[in-house]
C-alpha cells in the first residue's frame, strides 16, 4: 500500500503477496473507514489485471458476483465492501481493468494521439495506468484515494501496475509516500511455528520490481509474538514498531477496530505529519456491531439460487442479511439451496424448516424450474417470499402458471416461442447485439402506489434503486394478473416499467426487479430486507405458538 500526496490529496496503493483472496479490499476499506472517521474524504478504487473489460460478462463462478455501482459501471465485488464499509457510492472511475487501459491507449493510437510513435508498455500503458491512478484525486472532491492493486505481486499480469506504482513513488516527494503490504505468515501444526519466510520472498519481489513496503499487514491465523514482529521488520527492511498483525477476525465488520487496535491510522497519519486529526468516532458502527454479536433470536432463512456454490457469487445479498439481522435483533441463519436440485417431490423436505424464501438472481435456463417451485411452495404455504431480479420475474411465471392457468408460461430468455411471454425483452434491448455493458444498468427511479406492501417498506412513493437486466415484465398482461391478485406496486415513472409485485392475500410476498442488496450498508441497512426479516421472525413465532397448542393439547 503506498500512500501519497499531490496537490493535498493523499494517494494509497494497496498491493499483496504470498497468495490471492487474503483480504486486500478489507484492509483498504477498514483503513478507508478509520480515516473517513476522523473526518477525511475518503474513496476507494479497485485496479484489477484481467483484460476482460469488466465482470459483466464473467460467469460469477469465475469471479463472485457482479457489483453495480450508481451510475452504471459493472464493476468487481470488492466494490460493494468499499461502500459497505464507508456508506459512499463509487463510481465507474473507481474500477479499472487492463482491458479498459488497453482499449484507451488503443483508441487513442487509432485516432493518431501519439504522433507516429511506436506504441508500447512503456510509456504508453505505465503512463495510462497513472493518469488513472490520480484521475479521482484531482477531482478535488477527496483528501484520500485509495488504490488496491488487484493480483499478487510477482504475477505477470500484475507487473503493469507495480510499475506505475514505483515511477508515481519516484515522481513524488519520498516525504509524501508510505508504502504498505498485505501478506500471508502461515502456521505449520506439525512444527508449531508461524514461517516469515514468504513474507521475506513476497516482500522480496516487490522490492526487486522497485517499491519498498513500509508497514507490512501480516495476514495469521495465530497472533504474532513480538520475536517474530522483529524478525519480519528486520528482513522486510520495515520499522519494528510497522509490522500490523490481521488476525482472522469472526466478522470482517470487527476488521476496522482490529487495524484501530494496531495504530494502521495513526501510524500513515503520523508518517504524514497529521498527528491532530480527531480519534475516529465508531459509534454507529459500533452499535451495529453490538446488535450483530448479541442477537436475541435467531431465523432460518432459504437462499434458493443456481450459483449456490460460491459464497461470492451471492455476496452482497449474504451482507444484507447481516445488516438486516443486527436492525431485527436477530442472527439469520441463511440455508443455500440450489435451485437445480428443487422439484415437486422434495420441496416440502428442502423448505419446510424455512421462515422465509428468497428466490436470488441470476441468468439462464439452468435452475429455472426450481426456482419457480420454490416460489409456489411460498405462496401456497405463505411463507414469507422475496424475489430479487431474476427472483421478482419467476414469480410472475408462477403466478401466470398456477393461477391464471397458462401451464406455458414463461420468459422468453428461456422460451423465445412461448404462447404467453409474460417476461419479454425489453424493447430498447431488441436490437442490442454486444453483450457487455449493454444491459438496463445503475439507479432508476420506481414509483410506489400508496397503501401497498412496498409503501409501507419503504414509507415514501418515489425510490432509487439498482438495476441490472434485459428482459422486464410484460406489461400486456398486468390487468389480468392484477384483477387476480397480483399487484404491480412499482413503477418506474418514465417507461411504466413494472419494479415491484406483490400478494396483498399473502402475509409476505414480494418480488423486485432491481437488485436492493446493492445498496444496504451495516449503518443503513436496505429496507426490504429489514422488512423480510421481520417477517422471517414473526412466522417464525407463529410457527412456534401453534407447535406449542399443538403439543399442549396432545397432553390433555
Amino acid at each position: 500500500m503506498i500512500f501519497c500526496s499531490l496537490m493535498n490529496t493523499k494517494y494509497v496503493f494497496v498491493t499483496g503477496g504470498v497468495t490471492s483472496s487474503l483480504g486486500k479490499g478489507i484492509i483498504s476499506a477498514s483503513l478507508a473507514k478509520l480515516l473517513k472517521a476522523r473526518g477525511l474524504r475518503v474513496t476507494i478504487q479497485k485496479f484489477d489485471p484481467y483484460i476482460n473489460i469488466d465482470p459483466g460478462t464473467l460467469n460469477p463462478y469465475e469471479h463472485g458476483e457482479c457489483y453495480v455501482t450508481e451510475d452504471g459501471a459493472e464493476t468487481d465485488l470488492d466494490l460493494g465492501h468499499y461502500e459497505r464499509f464507508l456508506n459512499v457510492y463509487t463510481s465507474k472511475a473507481n474500477n479499472v481493468t487492463t482491458g479498459k487501459i488497453y482499449r484507451t491507449v488503443i483508441d487513442r493510437e487509432r485516432e493518431g494521439a501519439y504522433l507516429g510513435k511506436t506504441v508500447q508498455i512503456v510509456p504508453h500503458i505505465i503512463d495510462e495506468i497513472k493518469r488513472r491512478m490520480l484521475l479521482l484525486g484531482k477531482s478535488g472532491n477527496y483528501d484520500v484515494v485509495i488504490t488496491e492493486i488487484g493480483g499478487t505481486v510477482g504475477d505477470m499480469e500484475s507487473h503493469p501496475f507495480i510499475e506505475a506504482v514505483r515511477q508515481l513513488q519516484w515522481e513524488l516527494p519520498e516525504e509524501d509516500c508510505l508504502v504498505v503490504h498485505l501478506t500471508l505468515v502461515p502456521y505449520l501444526d506439525a512444527a508449531k511455528e508461524l514461517k516469515t519466510k514468504p513474507t521475506q520472498h513476497s516482500v522480496r519481489m516487490l522490492q526487486q520490481d522497485g517499491v519498498n513496503p513500509d508497514i507490512i499487514v501480516c495476514r495469521t491465523e495465530h497472533k504474532l509474538p513480538a520475536d517474530v514482529r522483529r524478525k519480519v521488520a528486520l528482513f522486510c527492511n520495515v520499522k519494528p514498531g510497522h509490522v500490523i498483525e490481521s488476525l482472522d477476525a469472526p466478522s470482517v465488520y470487527m476488521v476496522p477496530l482490529k487495524m484501530q487496535e494496531e495504530g494502521l491510522d495513526r501510524i500513515v497519519l503520523e508518517h504524514f505529519g497529521m498527528k491532530d486529526m480527531p480519534e475516529p468516532d465508531l459509534s454507529r458502527w459500533n452499535e451495529f456491531l453490538d446488535k450483530l454479536f448479541n442477537p436475541k433470536s435467531t431465523v432460518d432463512v432459504a437462499l434458493v439460487g443456481k450459483y449456490v456454490e460460491l459464497q461470492d457469487a451471492y455476496k452482497s445479498i449474504l451482507e444484507s442479511f447481516i445488516h438486516a439481522g443486527a436492525a431485527n435483533e436477530c442472527k439469520v441463519r441463511v440455508h443455500s439451496i440450489h435451485s437445480e436440485y428443487v422439484n415437486e417431490s422434495n420441496v416440502n423436505e428442502k423448505l419446510s424448516g424455512m421462515d422465509g424464501i428468497l428466490v436470488a438472481p441470476g441468468f439462464g435456463e439452468r435452475g429455472i424450474e426450481g426456482k419457480i417451485t420454490a416460489i409456489k411452495y411460498a405462496r401456497e404455504h405463505n411463507v414469507p417470499f422475496f424475489g430479487i431480479c431474476l427472483g421478482m420475474q419467476m414469480c410472475v411465471v408462477e403466478f401466470a402458471r398456477d393461477v391464471l392457468g397458462y401451464a406455458d408460461a414463461m420468459t422468453t430468455e428461456v422460451v423465445p416461442s412461448t404462447a404467453h411471454p409474460v417476461i419479454d425483452l425489453m424493447e430498447e434491448q431488441k436490437s442490442t447485439t454486444i453483450k457487455g455493458g449493454t444491459m438496463r444498468l445503475g439507479a432508476y427511479e420506481c414509483k410506489i402506489e400508496p397503501g401497498t406492501l412496498a409503501y409501507r417498506i419503504y414509507g415514501k412513493d418515489l425510490i432509487s434503486e439498482r438495476h441490472r437486466h434485459r428482459y422486464e415484465f410484460n406489461n400486456y398482461y398486468l390487468d389480468e394478473m392484477t384483477r387476480a391478485g397480483l399487484v404491480a406496486s412499482g413503477k418506474n415513472p418514465e417507461t411504466g416499467l413494472v419494479e415491484i409485485v406483490e400478494l396483498p392475500s399473502h402475509p409476505f410476498f414480494i418480488g423486485v426487479q432491481f437488485h436492493p442488496e446493492l445498496k444496504s450498508t451495516p449503518e443503513n441497512p436496505q429496507p426490504v430486507f429489514v422488512a423480510f426479516v421481520k417477517a422471517a421472525l414473526e412466522y417464525a413465532a407463529r410457527k412456534a405458538e401453534t407447535a406449542g397448542k399443538a403439543k399442549a393439547d396432545e397432553t390433555k
